[in-house]
């Protein structure tokens, strides 16, 4: 089979990873720069184009598409499903997973557990608000933050005014900020599932270093081996399901009232591999084998 994997670049860790284990089980890789891609639009045929390529050319793709690329990736993405290029995940499920308030709102829509989550565009609602969340102190992030930046802990009232009218200024639409409880039973501390095809395949448990609320391993966090409850498992599932995602990193905290999810990426990254000894990379490439001959599946979920 002819894969393509959409990446940065061969020096990303990940991409490393899927490219020596499809070649190891004989198909053909090709890594390439979707940030160098270009699209030709016109009636009945789109094309992809790659330094002269036509990527139509390959049976299957592996998006992994940088958030800060996201709406780029995703149309090259888009762009190559409408060519019948076999995408193991889909652009709108990427899109979705990449907007937080769109995502928790298909959660919560599919009985997954979340954080009390509430948005406004108005700061002056801000009593309100923190009622509704159980008290101070919240937390405050952008929709699109990625990588623990983007989130602030207000520890009072004031504290998140100041922050929302700020994230306000630099935000035409007030959607683009939510404020959250804040479990304190889990402060500091989140759980990454790694999904793939309707099943876990690693699970860790990240822990931040100091004081700092936020557990992610780009904030200098630390990963350890961790085994998921029963109910876990399958809140991890249902949550990678809910976003129409085949491969996902689900992240979620344990609270008083069960886990919550706080976020589905679509393009978790194989740190956990060096944490957990798991093999990530090869159930990937199984179930690329096992499903892209059968082409791209229609996407059910409508939002």
């Amino acid at each position: 089979m002819k894969i393509a994997i959409l990446s940065n670049g061969n020096g990303n860790y990940s991409t490393k990873r899927l490219k020596e284990v499809a070649i190891a089980r004989g198909h053909e890789v090709k890594v390439i720069k979707y940030r160098e891609c270009y699209a030709s639009i016109e009636r009945n045929n789109p094309t992809v184009s790659y330094r002269g390529e036509d990527l139509a050319t390959f049976d299957a793709v592996i998006p992994r598409i940088a958030s800060y690329m996201t709406k780029y990736g995703t149309a090259i993405v888009r762009q190559l499903e409408m060519q019948g290029v076999y995408t193991i995940s889909s652009s709108i499920a990427i899109t979705r997973s990449r907007d937080k308030l769109r995502s928790m709102q298909l959660l919560a829509k599919a009985g997954v557990g979340i954080p009390k989550t509430v948005f406004s565009r108005n700061s002056t609602d801000i009593d309100d608000l923190i009622e509704k969340l159980g008290g101070t102190p919240v937390i405050i992030k952008l929709a699109r933050g990625t990588h623990g930046n983007g989130v602030v802990l207000a520890e009072s009232k004031k504290a998140a005014k100041s922050v929302l009218q700020a994230f306000y200024l630099t935000n035409d639409d007030g959607t683009n900020v939510l404020l959250q409880e804040f479990v304190k039973e889990s402060a500091g501390t989140d759980i990454r599932a790694f999904v793939v095809g309707g099943r876990v395949v690693a699970s860790m448990k990240r822990q931040s270093l100091d004081d700092d609320f936020r557990s992610n391993l780009h904030k200098g966090g630390e990963g350890v081996t961790i085994k998921l409850t029963e109910e876990e498992r399958k809140m991890a599932i249902k949550a990678a399901r809910a976003m129409g995602l085949n491969i996902a990193g689900v992240d979620m905290m344990r609270s008083d009232r069960g886990p919550l999810i706080l976020e589905v990426n679509a393009s978790p990254g194989f740190g956990i591999e060096k944490v957990t000894g798991r093999d990530v990379a090869t159930p990937i490439i199984e179930y690329l084998e096992q499903n892209a001959k059968r082409g791209h599946k229609k996407d059910k979920v409508g939002a």
